[in-house]
Protein backbone atom coordinates (compact mmCIF):
# COMPACT_ATOMS: atom_id res chain seq x y z
CA UNK A 1 0.00 0.00 0.00
CA UNK A 2 2.83 2.42 0.49
CA UNK A 3 4.97 1.93 -2.22
CA UNK A 4 2.17 0.74 -4.70
CA UNK A 5 -1.09 2.69 -4.16
CA UNK A 6 0.42 5.58 -2.33
CA UNK A 7 2.37 6.46 -5.14
CA UNK A 8 0.09 5.91 -8.13
CA UNK A 9 -2.74 8.23 -6.10
CA UNK A 10 -0.11 10.88 -6.02
CA UNK A 11 0.87 10.58 -8.96
CA UNK A 12 -3.30 10.63 -9.98
CA UNK A 13 -3.91 13.59 -7.55
CA UNK A 14 -0.52 15.38 -9.39
CA UNK A 15 -1.95 14.98 -12.52
CA UNK A 16 -5.46 17.05 -11.86
CA UNK A 17 -3.64 20.19 -10.71
CA UNK A 18 -1.66 22.68 -11.90
CA UNK A 19 2.09 22.79 -11.22
CA UNK A 20 2.21 26.80 -11.14
CA UNK A 21 -1.05 28.20 -9.38
CA UNK A 22 -1.75 24.71 -7.68
CA UNK A 23 -5.65 25.19 -8.79
CA UNK A 24 -7.64 21.66 -9.79
CA UNK A 25 -7.68 21.27 -13.38
CA UNK A 26 -7.61 19.28 -16.56
CA UNK A 27 -5.22 21.65 -18.48
CA UNK A 28 -2.79 18.74 -18.61
CA UNK A 29 -5.25 16.52 -20.58
CA UNK A 30 -6.41 18.95 -22.62
CA UNK A 31 -2.77 19.77 -23.52
CA UNK A 32 -2.22 16.15 -24.26
CA UNK A 33 -5.10 15.65 -26.26
CA UNK A 34 -5.02 19.16 -28.33
CA UNK A 35 -1.47 18.73 -29.82
CA UNK A 36 -1.02 16.09 -32.49
CA UNK A 37 2.56 15.78 -31.55
CA UNK A 38 1.60 14.22 -28.38
CA UNK A 39 -1.26 12.14 -29.48
CA UNK A 40 0.67 10.39 -32.12
CA UNK A 41 3.24 9.07 -29.29
CA UNK A 42 0.04 7.22 -27.46
CA UNK A 43 -0.68 5.88 -31.17
CA UNK A 44 2.68 4.98 -32.28
CA UNK A 45 3.03 2.58 -29.09
CA UNK A 46 -0.39 1.44 -29.67
CA UNK A 47 0.56 0.77 -33.23
CA UNK A 48 3.93 -0.89 -31.84
CA UNK A 49 2.78 -3.45 -29.14
CA UNK A 50 -0.48 -4.71 -31.16
CA UNK A 51 1.86 -4.91 -33.78
CA UNK A 52 4.20 -6.54 -31.73
CA UNK A 53 1.66 -8.91 -30.28
CA UNK A 54 0.26 -10.56 -33.32
CA UNK A 55 3.67 -11.08 -35.26
CA UNK A 56 4.69 -12.91 -31.57
CA UNK A 57 1.71 -15.40 -31.51
CA UNK A 58 2.15 -15.58 -35.41
CA UNK A 59 5.25 -16.60 -34.99
CA UNK A 60 5.80 -18.52 -31.53
CA UNK A 61 2.50 -20.02 -31.81
CA UNK A 62 2.93 -22.11 -34.65
CA UNK A 63 6.96 -22.74 -33.35
CA UNK A 64 5.65 -24.16 -30.09
CA UNK A 65 3.10 -26.59 -32.54
CA UNK A 66 6.03 -27.65 -34.27
CA UNK A 67 8.64 -28.61 -31.22
CA UNK A 68 5.40 -30.36 -29.37
CA UNK A 69 4.45 -32.52 -32.16
CA UNK A 70 7.53 -33.19 -33.92
CA UNK A 71 10.87 -34.76 -33.18
CA UNK A 72 13.18 -32.04 -33.39
CA UNK A 73 17.04 -33.35 -33.11
CA UNK A 74 18.48 -30.96 -29.98
CA UNK A 75 15.00 -30.16 -29.08
CA UNK A 76 16.05 -29.05 -25.40
CA UNK A 77 19.07 -27.18 -26.03
CA UNK A 78 16.61 -25.52 -28.83
CA UNK A 79 14.72 -24.44 -26.10
CA UNK A 80 17.11 -23.03 -23.81
CA UNK A 81 18.10 -21.15 -26.37
CA UNK A 82 14.99 -19.40 -27.86
CA UNK A 83 14.42 -18.85 -24.01
CA UNK A 84 17.94 -17.06 -23.54
CA UNK A 85 17.40 -15.04 -26.74
CA UNK A 86 14.24 -13.40 -24.51
CA UNK A 87 16.29 -12.89 -21.13
CA UNK A 88 18.74 -10.15 -22.08
CA UNK A 89 17.31 -6.56 -21.95
CA UNK A 90 15.48 -5.41 -25.44
CA UNK A 91 17.47 -2.31 -25.72
CA UNK A 92 20.37 -4.92 -26.17
CA UNK A 93 18.80 -6.00 -29.19
CA UNK A 94 18.20 -3.08 -30.15
CA UNK A 95 21.88 -1.92 -29.95
CA UNK A 96 22.97 -5.16 -31.73
CA UNK A 97 20.52 -4.61 -34.24
CA UNK A 98 22.26 -1.15 -34.90
CA UNK A 99 25.67 -2.71 -35.68
CA UNK A 100 23.92 -5.29 -37.95
CA UNK A 101 21.41 -4.10 -40.29
CA UNK A 102 22.53 0.35 -39.38
CA UNK A 103 23.24 2.49 -41.74
CA UNK A 104 27.31 1.18 -41.17
CA UNK A 105 25.98 -2.41 -40.51
CA UNK A 106 27.56 -5.60 -41.50
CA UNK A 107 25.01 -6.60 -43.06
CA UNK A 108 24.00 -3.63 -44.63
CA UNK A 109 27.39 -3.18 -45.67
CA UNK A 110 27.83 -6.65 -47.14
CA UNK A 111 24.65 -6.47 -49.04
CA UNK A 112 25.80 -3.38 -50.47
CA UNK A 113 29.29 -4.46 -51.75
CA UNK A 114 28.17 -7.28 -52.41
CA UNK A 115 24.43 -6.89 -54.53
CA UNK A 116 24.66 -3.27 -54.90
CA UNK A 117 21.55 -3.36 -53.32
CA UNK A 118 20.69 -0.44 -50.09
CA UNK A 119 18.92 -2.10 -47.53
CA UNK A 120 16.14 -0.02 -45.76
CA UNK A 121 17.81 1.10 -42.50
CA UNK A 122 16.66 -0.89 -38.83
CA UNK A 123 15.37 2.72 -38.13
CA UNK A 124 12.15 3.94 -36.65
CA UNK A 125 8.59 1.47 -36.93
CA UNK A 126 10.26 -1.27 -38.88
CA UNK A 127 12.98 -1.51 -36.64
CA UNK A 128 11.42 -1.19 -32.86
CA UNK A 129 8.96 -4.21 -34.43
CA UNK A 130 11.80 -6.33 -35.56
CA UNK A 131 13.25 -6.05 -32.35
CA UNK A 132 10.70 -6.20 -29.40
CA UNK A 133 9.27 -8.92 -31.92
CA UNK A 134 12.42 -11.41 -31.32
CA UNK A 135 12.53 -10.44 -27.83
CA UNK A 136 9.31 -11.28 -26.73
CA UNK A 137 7.45 -14.18 -29.26
CA UNK A 138 9.95 -16.65 -26.58
CA UNK A 139 7.29 -15.43 -23.86
CA UNK A 140 4.37 -16.80 -26.03
CA UNK A 141 6.49 -19.83 -27.13
CA UNK A 142 6.39 -20.81 -23.52
CA UNK A 143 3.34 -19.85 -22.87
CA UNK A 144 1.91 -21.96 -25.65
CA UNK A 145 3.97 -25.33 -24.82
CA UNK A 146 3.36 -25.56 -21.59
CA UNK A 147 -0.46 -25.23 -22.78
CA UNK A 148 -0.17 -27.80 -25.21
CA UNK A 149 1.35 -30.52 -22.52
CA UNK A 150 -2.03 -30.13 -20.64
CA UNK A 151 -4.19 -31.08 -24.31
CA UNK A 152 -5.33 -34.79 -24.40
CA UNK A 153 -4.32 -36.29 -27.88
CA UNK A 154 -7.67 -38.16 -27.70
CA UNK A 155 -9.55 -34.72 -28.68
CA UNK A 156 -6.99 -34.41 -31.61
CA UNK A 157 -7.32 -38.33 -32.58
CA UNK A 158 -11.06 -37.91 -32.56
CA UNK A 159 -11.04 -34.88 -34.96
CA UNK A 160 -9.29 -36.76 -37.18
CA UNK A 161 -11.79 -39.48 -37.60
CA UNK A 162 -14.42 -37.14 -38.87
CA UNK A 163 -11.64 -36.21 -41.33
CA UNK A 164 -10.63 -32.81 -39.64
CA UNK A 165 -6.95 -32.99 -40.17
CA UNK A 166 -3.87 -30.32 -40.98
CA UNK A 167 -4.37 -26.65 -40.40
CA UNK A 168 -8.46 -27.14 -39.78
CA UNK A 169 -7.61 -29.45 -37.35
CA UNK A 170 -5.55 -27.34 -35.63
CA UNK A 171 -7.95 -24.11 -35.81
CA UNK A 172 -10.88 -25.77 -35.14
CA UNK A 173 -9.93 -27.70 -32.10
CA UNK A 174 -6.34 -26.83 -30.57
CA UNK A 175 -6.60 -23.03 -30.78
CA UNK A 176 -9.90 -22.53 -29.25
CA UNK A 177 -8.46 -25.22 -26.23
CA UNK A 178 -5.61 -22.82 -25.71
CA UNK A 179 -7.01 -19.21 -26.64
CA UNK A 180 -7.10 -18.54 -22.80
CA UNK A 181 -3.04 -19.14 -22.24
CA UNK A 182 -2.63 -17.20 -25.90
CA UNK A 183 -4.41 -14.53 -24.42
CA UNK A 184 -2.60 -14.57 -21.10
CA UNK A 185 1.08 -14.50 -23.15
CA UNK A 186 -0.67 -11.95 -25.45
CA UNK A 187 -1.50 -9.47 -22.85
CA UNK A 188 2.03 -10.13 -21.32
CA UNK A 189 3.87 -9.68 -24.37
CA UNK A 190 1.73 -6.61 -24.86
CA UNK A 191 2.73 -4.77 -21.40
CA UNK A 192 6.15 -5.50 -22.20
CA UNK A 193 6.08 -3.95 -25.48
CA UNK A 194 4.04 -1.16 -24.37
CA UNK A 195 6.29 0.09 -21.21
CA UNK A 196 9.56 -0.52 -23.33
CA UNK A 197 12.13 2.15 -23.36
CA UNK A 198 15.09 1.08 -24.47
CA UNK A 199 14.65 0.33 -27.99
CA UNK A 200 12.43 3.30 -29.35
CA UNK A 201 14.97 5.66 -27.56
CA UNK A 202 18.01 3.83 -29.28
CA UNK A 203 16.17 3.09 -32.65
CA UNK A 204 13.36 5.37 -33.33
CA UNK A 205 14.93 7.89 -34.88
CA UNK A 206 11.87 10.49 -34.19
CA UNK A 207 9.04 7.60 -34.15
CA UNK A 208 8.17 8.88 -30.60
CA UNK A 209 6.70 6.42 -28.02
CA UNK A 210 4.64 7.48 -24.94
CA UNK A 211 7.75 5.56 -22.36
CA UNK A 212 10.05 8.15 -24.60
CA UNK A 213 7.57 10.92 -24.29
CA UNK A 214 7.18 10.35 -20.65
CA UNK A 215 11.35 10.30 -20.04
CA UNK A 216 11.90 13.40 -21.67
CA UNK A 217 8.47 15.51 -20.18
CA UNK A 218 9.80 14.48 -16.92
CA UNK A 219 12.87 14.96 -17.64
CA UNK A 220 13.98 17.79 -19.79
CA UNK A 221 16.83 20.03 -20.01
CA UNK A 222 14.69 22.93 -20.08
CA UNK A 223 12.39 22.27 -17.56
CA UNK A 224 10.68 18.62 -16.99
CA UNK A 225 7.04 19.14 -16.42
CA UNK A 226 6.12 16.47 -13.86
CA UNK A 227 2.39 17.12 -13.91
CA UNK A 228 2.08 16.93 -17.14
CA UNK A 229 4.06 13.51 -17.36
CA UNK A 230 1.62 12.10 -14.70
CA UNK A 231 -1.16 13.08 -16.44
CA UNK A 232 -0.12 11.20 -20.17
CA UNK A 233 0.82 8.02 -17.19
CA UNK A 234 -2.09 8.09 -15.86
CA UNK A 235 -3.73 8.03 -19.10
CA UNK A 236 -1.45 4.75 -20.05
CA UNK A 237 -2.62 3.47 -16.93
CA UNK A 238 -6.31 3.46 -17.54
CA UNK A 239 -5.69 2.50 -21.30
CA UNK A 240 -3.68 -1.11 -19.91
CA UNK A 241 -5.71 -1.47 -16.76
CA UNK A 242 -8.86 -1.51 -19.91
CA UNK A 243 -6.57 -4.09 -21.81
CA UNK A 244 -5.92 -6.01 -19.03
CA UNK A 245 -9.91 -6.52 -17.90
CA UNK A 246 -10.80 -7.37 -21.39
CA UNK A 247 -8.01 -9.92 -21.71
CA UNK A 248 -9.39 -11.14 -18.54
CA UNK A 249 -13.12 -11.24 -19.59
CA UNK A 250 -12.25 -12.66 -23.03
CA UNK A 251 -10.47 -15.69 -21.01
CA UNK A 252 -13.12 -16.35 -18.62
CA UNK A 253 -15.54 -16.71 -21.51
CA UNK A 254 -13.63 -19.15 -23.54
CA UNK A 255 -11.99 -21.23 -20.52
CA UNK A 256 -11.61 -24.83 -20.65
CA UNK A 257 -10.68 -27.56 -18.27
CA UNK A 258 -8.39 -30.25 -19.80
CA UNK A 259 -6.90 -33.14 -18.17
CA UNK A 260 -3.96 -34.47 -20.40
CA UNK A 261 -4.65 -38.26 -19.79
CA UNK A 262 -3.08 -39.18 -23.02
CA UNK A 263 -0.43 -35.88 -23.58
CA UNK A 264 0.24 -34.69 -27.23
CA UNK A 265 3.84 -36.86 -27.77
CA UNK A 266 6.35 -35.67 -30.59
CA UNK A 267 6.59 -37.58 -33.46
CA UNK A 268 8.93 -38.37 -36.29
CA UNK A 269 8.37 -37.21 -39.77
CA UNK A 270 10.11 -38.07 -42.71
CA UNK A 271 10.72 -36.65 -46.45
CA UNK A 272 10.76 -32.92 -47.01
CA UNK A 273 8.29 -32.22 -44.38
CA UNK A 274 10.72 -33.26 -41.65
CA UNK A 275 13.62 -31.20 -43.59
CA UNK A 276 10.80 -27.99 -43.36
CA UNK A 277 10.18 -28.33 -40.23
CA UNK A 278 13.65 -28.57 -38.81
CA UNK A 279 14.63 -25.46 -41.13
CA UNK A 280 12.38 -23.48 -39.67
CA UNK A 281 12.74 -23.78 -36.26
CA UNK A 282 16.85 -23.87 -36.78
CA UNK A 283 16.26 -20.52 -38.58
CA UNK A 284 14.41 -18.77 -36.23
CA UNK A 285 16.65 -20.01 -33.18
CA UNK A 286 19.85 -18.33 -35.56
CA UNK A 287 17.55 -15.02 -35.85
CA UNK A 288 17.09 -14.90 -32.45
CA UNK A 289 20.53 -15.76 -31.56
CA UNK A 290 22.32 -13.50 -33.65
CA UNK A 291 22.36 -10.11 -31.68
CA UNK A 292 23.65 -11.76 -29.09
CA UNK A 293 25.89 -13.70 -30.25
CA UNK A 294 27.25 -10.63 -32.54
CA UNK A 295 27.54 -8.51 -29.47
CA UNK A 296 29.51 -10.99 -27.76
CA UNK A 297 32.11 -11.10 -30.95
CA UNK A 298 32.73 -7.29 -30.92
CA UNK A 299 33.24 -7.20 -27.45
CA UNK A 300 36.76 -9.11 -27.63
CA UNK A 301 37.28 -6.18 -31.09
CA UNK A 302 40.38 -3.86 -30.84
CA UNK A 303 39.02 -0.47 -30.00
CA UNK A 304 41.02 3.00 -31.01
CA UNK A 305 38.81 5.32 -29.19
CA UNK A 306 35.87 4.36 -29.79
CA UNK A 307 36.19 2.77 -33.36
CA UNK A 308 36.44 -0.96 -33.80
CA UNK A 309 39.72 -1.62 -35.60
CA UNK A 310 41.54 -4.93 -37.05
CA UNK A 311 42.34 -7.40 -34.12
CA UNK A 312 41.50 -8.63 -30.87
CA UNK A 313 42.16 -7.93 -27.65
CA UNK A 314 40.33 -7.69 -23.80
CA UNK A 315 40.55 -3.99 -23.73
CA UNK A 316 36.65 -3.62 -24.11
CA UNK A 317 36.53 -5.55 -20.81
CA UNK A 318 39.57 -3.92 -19.22
CA UNK A 319 37.83 -0.57 -19.89
CA UNK A 320 34.39 -1.84 -18.39
CA UNK A 321 36.05 -3.05 -15.24
CA UNK A 322 38.24 0.06 -14.51
CA UNK A 323 35.39 2.82 -15.58
CA UNK A 324 31.50 1.57 -14.60
CA UNK A 325 33.24 -1.53 -12.01
CA UNK A 326 30.77 0.35 -9.41
CA UNK A 327 27.57 -0.43 -12.36
CA UNK A 328 28.28 -4.19 -11.89
CA UNK A 329 28.71 -4.44 -8.38
CA UNK A 330 25.76 -2.12 -7.67
CA UNK A 331 23.62 -4.36 -10.10
CA UNK A 332 24.75 -7.32 -7.96
CA UNK A 333 23.94 -5.70 -4.68
CA UNK A 334 20.49 -3.81 -5.52
CA UNK A 335 19.65 -7.49 -7.55
CA UNK A 336 20.42 -9.34 -4.17
CA UNK A 337 18.88 -7.41 -1.52
CA UNK A 338 15.48 -7.11 -3.69
CA UNK A 339 15.63 -10.84 -4.00
CA UNK A 340 15.65 -11.62 -0.38
CA UNK A 341 13.34 -8.97 -0.26
CA UNK A 342 11.26 -10.70 -3.12
CA UNK A 343 11.29 -13.86 -1.30
CA UNK A 344 9.87 -13.36 2.06
CA UNK A 345 7.00 -11.38 0.99
CA UNK A 346 6.28 -13.63 -2.01
CA UNK A 347 5.88 -16.86 0.30
CA UNK A 348 3.49 -14.33 2.77
CA UNK A 349 1.27 -13.41 0.14
CA UNK A 350 1.14 -16.50 -2.45
CA UNK A 351 0.26 -18.51 1.48
CA UNK A 352 -2.02 -15.96 2.72
CA UNK A 353 -4.05 -16.10 -0.65
CA UNK A 354 -3.76 -19.79 -1.38
CA UNK A 355 -4.96 -21.07 1.89
CA UNK A 356 -6.17 -18.08 3.96
CA UNK A 357 -8.96 -16.96 1.75
CA UNK A 358 -11.33 -14.20 2.18
CA UNK A 359 -12.10 -10.90 0.38
CA UNK A 360 -9.43 -8.90 1.73
CA UNK A 361 -6.92 -11.39 0.37
CA UNK A 362 -8.54 -11.62 -2.55
CA UNK A 363 -8.12 -7.90 -2.91
CA UNK A 364 -4.23 -8.32 -2.39
CA UNK A 365 -4.08 -11.14 -4.70
CA UNK A 366 -5.19 -8.91 -7.62
CA UNK A 367 -3.37 -6.07 -6.21
CA UNK A 368 -0.08 -7.70 -6.49
CA UNK A 369 -0.61 -8.33 -10.37
CA UNK A 370 -1.02 -4.61 -10.66
CA UNK A 371 2.98 -3.98 -11.52
CA UNK A 372 2.52 -6.02 -14.59
CA UNK A 373 0.22 -3.53 -16.08
CA UNK A 374 2.39 -0.24 -14.73
CA UNK A 375 5.11 0.68 -17.14
CA UNK A 376 8.21 0.80 -15.44
CA UNK A 377 9.10 4.54 -15.99
CA UNK A 378 5.28 4.85 -14.74
CA UNK A 379 6.52 3.42 -11.90
CA UNK A 380 9.95 5.53 -11.55
CA UNK A 381 8.19 8.66 -11.37
CA UNK A 382 5.32 7.64 -9.32
CA UNK A 383 8.06 7.08 -6.77
CA UNK A 384 10.28 9.88 -7.33
CA UNK A 385 7.15 12.15 -6.97
CA UNK A 386 5.44 10.61 -3.80
CA UNK A 387 9.60 10.04 -1.93
CA UNK A 388 11.17 13.38 -2.27
CA UNK A 389 10.97 14.94 0.72
CA UNK A 390 10.75 14.21 4.61
CA UNK A 391 10.31 12.32 6.36
CA UNK A 392 10.31 9.67 3.47
CA UNK A 393 13.01 11.20 1.27
CA UNK A 394 13.83 8.20 -0.98
CA UNK A 395 14.84 9.69 -3.94
CA UNK A 396 18.46 9.77 -5.69
CA UNK A 397 19.24 6.65 -2.52
CA UNK A 398 19.69 2.96 -2.90
CA UNK A 399 16.08 2.39 -1.18
CA UNK A 400 14.23 3.58 -4.01
CA UNK A 401 15.93 1.21 -6.76
CA UNK A 402 15.20 -1.48 -4.40
CA UNK A 403 11.75 -0.70 -3.68
CA UNK A 404 10.93 -0.34 -7.19
CA UNK A 405 12.77 -4.14 -8.11
CA UNK A 406 10.57 -5.32 -5.48
CA UNK A 407 7.34 -4.24 -6.82
CA UNK A 408 7.98 -4.32 -10.14
CA UNK A 409 9.14 -8.10 -10.30
CA UNK A 410 7.25 -9.45 -6.94
CA UNK A 411 4.34 -11.09 -9.46
CA UNK A 412 6.76 -13.67 -11.02
CA UNK A 413 8.00 -15.38 -7.67
CA UNK A 414 3.97 -15.15 -6.13
CA UNK A 415 2.66 -16.40 -9.43
CA UNK A 416 5.18 -19.57 -8.97
CA UNK A 417 5.23 -20.05 -5.47
CA UNK A 418 1.37 -19.98 -5.08
CA UNK A 419 0.97 -22.25 -8.22
CA UNK A 420 3.12 -24.84 -6.07
CA UNK A 421 0.93 -24.12 -3.28
CA UNK A 422 -2.28 -24.83 -4.94
CA UNK A 423 -1.27 -28.34 -5.22
CA UNK A 424 -0.34 -28.97 -1.54
CA UNK A 425 -3.55 -30.73 0.62
CA UNK A 426 -4.92 -28.65 3.04
CA UNK A 427 -4.89 -31.91 5.17
CA UNK A 428 -1.16 -32.12 5.66
CA UNK A 429 -1.10 -28.93 7.35
CA UNK A 430 -4.19 -30.46 9.29
CA UNK A 431 -2.53 -33.41 10.69
CA UNK A 432 0.48 -31.28 11.87
CA UNK A 433 -1.69 -29.22 13.72
CA UNK A 434 -3.53 -32.19 15.17
CA UNK A 435 -0.32 -33.42 16.49
CA UNK A 436 0.51 -30.26 18.71
CA UNK A 437 2.48 -28.31 16.31
CA UNK A 438 1.21 -24.42 16.09
CA UNK A 439 0.18 -22.82 12.79
CA UNK A 440 3.25 -21.08 12.75
CA UNK A 441 5.48 -24.12 13.10
CA UNK A 442 3.61 -26.11 10.96
CA UNK A 443 4.21 -22.91 8.18
CA UNK A 444 7.90 -23.17 8.56
CA UNK A 445 8.86 -27.20 9.10
CA UNK A 446 5.67 -28.73 6.60
CA UNK A 447 4.34 -25.88 3.93
CA UNK A 448 7.35 -23.75 3.69
CA UNK A 449 9.72 -27.19 2.11
CA UNK A 450 7.07 -28.04 0.11
CA UNK A 451 6.39 -24.68 -1.49
CA UNK A 452 10.39 -23.97 -1.64
CA UNK A 453 10.80 -25.35 -5.46
CA UNK A 454 8.32 -22.50 -6.77
CA UNK A 455 9.68 -19.78 -4.50
CA UNK A 456 13.28 -20.74 -6.32
CA UNK A 457 12.05 -20.89 -9.45
CA UNK A 458 10.11 -17.80 -9.03
CA UNK A 459 12.91 -16.02 -7.48
CA UNK A 460 15.11 -16.80 -10.16
CA UNK A 461 13.46 -15.49 -12.71
CA UNK A 462 12.80 -12.31 -10.83
CA UNK A 463 16.44 -12.23 -10.48
CA UNK A 464 16.90 -12.23 -14.46
CA UNK A 465 14.04 -9.57 -15.03
CA UNK A 466 16.03 -7.37 -11.82
CA UNK A 467 19.70 -6.98 -13.77
CA UNK A 468 17.94 -6.90 -17.44
CA UNK A 469 15.53 -3.69 -15.72
CA UNK A 470 16.06 -0.14 -17.57
CA UNK A 471 13.07 1.56 -17.81
CA UNK A 472 12.59 2.34 -14.24
CA UNK A 473 16.16 2.65 -13.32
CA UNK A 474 17.00 5.25 -15.82
CA UNK A 475 14.65 7.14 -13.66
CA UNK A 476 15.25 6.58 -10.61
CA UNK A 477 19.35 5.92 -10.71
CA UNK A 478 22.30 8.12 -9.62
CA UNK A 479 25.94 8.66 -10.16
CA UNK A 480 26.34 6.50 -6.92
CA UNK A 481 23.36 4.06 -8.41
CA UNK A 482 24.07 3.19 -11.47
CA UNK A 483 23.37 -0.20 -12.91
CA UNK A 484 24.49 -2.59 -15.14
CA UNK A 485 21.61 -1.63 -18.28
CA UNK A 486 21.97 2.19 -17.46
CA UNK A 487 25.73 1.65 -17.85
CA UNK A 488 25.20 0.00 -21.37
CA UNK A 489 22.85 2.02 -22.47
CA UNK A 490 24.83 5.61 -21.33
CA UNK A 491 27.78 3.94 -23.51
CA UNK A 492 25.69 2.69 -26.25
CA UNK A 493 24.19 6.76 -26.20
CA UNK A 494 27.85 7.60 -26.32
CA UNK A 495 29.09 5.50 -29.31
CA UNK A 496 31.57 3.48 -26.84
CA UNK A 497 30.47 0.15 -28.79
CA UNK A 498 33.44 -1.21 -27.01
CA UNK A 499 32.55 -1.07 -23.33
CA UNK A 500 29.02 -1.59 -23.77
CA UNK A 501 29.47 -4.87 -25.82
CA UNK A 502 31.67 -5.73 -22.98
CA UNK A 503 29.03 -5.17 -20.23
CA UNK A 504 26.29 -6.65 -22.43
CA UNK A 505 28.33 -10.04 -22.76
CA UNK A 506 28.67 -9.50 -18.62
CA UNK A 507 25.30 -9.22 -18.35
CA UNK A 508 24.16 -12.15 -20.80
CA UNK A 509 26.54 -14.60 -18.75
CA UNK A 510 24.86 -13.73 -15.55
CA UNK A 511 21.39 -14.23 -17.13
CA UNK A 512 22.43 -17.61 -18.97
CA UNK A 513 24.23 -19.18 -15.59
CA UNK A 514 21.29 -17.98 -13.29
CA UNK A 515 18.87 -19.68 -15.97
CA UNK A 516 21.55 -22.82 -15.36
CA UNK A 517 20.61 -22.63 -11.88
CA UNK A 518 17.16 -22.46 -12.58
CA UNK A 519 17.43 -25.63 -14.34
CA UNK A 520 19.64 -27.73 -11.36
CA UNK A 521 17.32 -26.38 -8.65
CA UNK A 522 13.76 -26.96 -10.34
CA UNK A 523 14.90 -30.39 -11.56
CA UNK A 524 13.50 -28.63 -15.39
CA UNK A 525 14.88 -28.79 -18.58
CA UNK A 526 12.91 -26.07 -19.86
CA UNK A 527 10.52 -23.11 -18.52
CA UNK A 528 6.83 -23.10 -19.03
CA UNK A 529 4.48 -20.79 -18.17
Amino acid sequence: MIFLAYPLFTLLLKSFFDGKSGDFSFAYFQKFFSKQYYFNALFNSIKVTISVTLLSILIAGPLAYIMTTVKIKGGNFIKILILISSMSAPFIGAYSWILLLGRNGVITNFVRDVFGFTMPDVYGFTGIVLVLTLQLSPLIFMFVSGALKNVDNSLMEAAESMNCTGIRKMWKVLVPLITPTILAGGLLVFMRALADFGTPMLIGEGYKTIPVLIFTEFISEVGGDDGFAAAISVLVVIFATAVFLLQKYVSNRKSFTMSALNPIEPKQKKGLSNIVLHGIVYLYTAIALMPQLYVMYTSFLKTSGRIFVKGYSFDSYRQAFSKIGDSIYNTFLLAGISIILIIVIAMLIAYVTVKRKSALTNVLDVFTMFPYIVPGSILGIALLVSFNQKPMLFSGTMIIMVVAFVIRRLPYTIRSSAAVLHQVNDSIEEASISLGASTMRTFYKITLPMMISGVIAGAIISWITIITELSTSIILYTGRTKTMTVAIYTEVIRGNYGVAAALSTILTIITVLSLLLFFKLSGKKEVTM
